[in-house]
């Protein structure tokens, strides 16, 4: 069983630069918003407490808009870029990936942050929507990745063993969590960046989901030796 995050991991982030020129806030703001966005939302679950993605998301531009002249309302500015996130595209190499994944038998489902409602929309968007069994978030259990429960509770929608379950995420962080939790884990090494020497490492790398099929058929749909079909 597959269960692949969704922001950064399939879908591209970077034309939400547009929407946020539009509603005046600065382009190369983006990587720092959202990168604020996972540390709230993890701070808040380490202390506690819990907010959604989106309120937490909202909070983050609302405090850019803040503090960007000449941005006359934060919250229509908010609003302008928080309603492109249905509309985000996902990374070229998804589709075909994905598609592939599931001739080779595999059986898939999402785990995000975020809302399992844009994840389905996303997805529903690029005819992927029947690849998928279940689109999850973590509402559920008020415990945003990497805490344990989040990935506890993904095991127990899918009705899986946690060690039969592959997290897919190009997120170290995210991979060192699930890996802590029991489960497997894929890193899909997008970027040049390596991987943190001081999170425990993925059982296996790929450049994209397509790579992640052509690799798991080479490797006769094992990793570390247990089956993960």
């Amino acid at each position: 069983m597959l269960v692949f995050d969704v922001n950064e991991t399939l879908t591209d982030l970077s034309p939400l630069a547009a929407p946020m020129a539009r509603a005046g806030l600065p382009e190369h703001g983006l990587q720092t918003w959202f990168a604020g966005v996972l540390r709230d939302g993890i701070a808040l679950s380490l202390a506690g407490g819990h907010a959604s993605f989106g309120d937490v998301a909202r909070d983050g531009l609302r405090t850019l808009a803040a503090a960007t002249p000449g941005v006359g309302d934060p919250e229509a500015a908010a609003d302008q870029v928080l309603a492109a996130l249905p509309r985000l595209p996902l990374h070229p190499d998804v589709p075909d990936g994905v598609r592939a994944l599931r001739a080779a038998g595999y059986r898939l489902a999402t785990l995000t942050n975020g809302s399992a409602a844009t994840t389905r929309a996303v997805l529903d968007r690029e005819g992927l929507t029947d690849c998928f069994e279940t689109h999850l978030d973590v509402e559920a259990v008020g415990r945003w990745k990497p805490a344990r429960e989040a990935y506890a509770h993904a095991v127990d929608a899918v009705g899986v063993p946690a060690d039969e379950v592959v997290l897919v995420s190009v997120h170290p962080w995210d991979i060192d969590g699930a890996a802590r939790a029991g489960l497997a884990t894929a890193w899909l090494r997008r970027t040049p960046r390596p991987y943190p020497a001081a999170q425990l490492p993925a059982a296996i790398e790929a450049t994209g989901v397509r790579d992640l099929a052509d690799r798991l058929g080479a490797q006769g749909q094992l990793i570390d030796g247990e089956g993960i079909g």
